[in-house]
Order: structure tokens, then sequence, then C-alpha cells
């Protein structure tokens, strides 16, 4: 599982800066494709656009800035070239036991990912 203390870390993909899109250590297009989906969630976390809903006691179901990306609250799930509807990989996950057969040579790097993010929400 990612370590949300090491928040500047995407685990095997790289590092989450910068975050203009440059990738300097692509292995796969579909890694570099991963790295650039969690640097943005990423950013959008830094931002305050992404709300977080985990808490305790009063802050249970109460919406707050993070600017910290919480990864173990988020999963994805690859749409599109090539569908994985049967699971969803956690942020920082090695890509090298799903990647097989979805990097085709001429593939034009127009990956998908449908992302999740786990809300802690109770009503009483």
């Amino acid at each position: 599982m990612p370590l949300d203390v090491l928040f500047w870390c995407a685990g095997s993909q790289g590092s989450m800066y910068p975050f203009n899109g440059w990738v300097s250590n692509e292995s796969s297009p579909l890694q570099s494709s991963l790295l650039v989906s969690e640097r943005m969630a990423f950013k959008l976390h830094r931002q305050g656009m992404i709300m977080e809903t985990i808490g305790k006691n009063n802050a249970v179901c109460n919406e707050y800035p993070s600017p910290i990306l919480p990864k173990e609250r988020w999963r994805y799930q690859m749409v599109n070239m090539y569908p994985d509807s049967g699971q969803c990989h956690p942020f920082g996950r090695s890509v090298t036991r799903w990647e097989t057969g979805k990097n085709p040579p001429n593939t034009k790097k127009n990956f998908g990912y449908l992302m999740w993010r786990k809300r802690n929400c109770v009503f009483l």
C-alpha cells in the first residue's frame, strides 16, 4: 500500500513533481500515463479543489481541503485502450503485473483511467 507520509513519491511510477507533465523516467507508455494521472489528482488536492471527507468525531461528514493526497484512498481502473474491468489498482502500485498486452508498438498513448476515491461519510 502507498505511504501518505511520502507525499512526493508516486510509488513505482516515480515522483509527483514536476506538475508540468514532463516524465523523466518513462519505462513504458502505460506507466507514464499513470504517473501523469496521479500527478493531476495530487495537483487538484494541492489547489484545494478536491475535498476530503475522512475524520474523527465531528469531522465525519464534513468536507475540508486536504493539500496532501491521501494515496490509500485512491484507486484507478483502465477504461481506454484496453478496459481492465476486473480490478482496481491503488496509486503507486507497479504496472508490470498487469500491463502485458496493453502496450502495443503502434500505440498513440491514448490511455484513459477511471479514478475512484473512497469517501467516509456516516448519516445518523
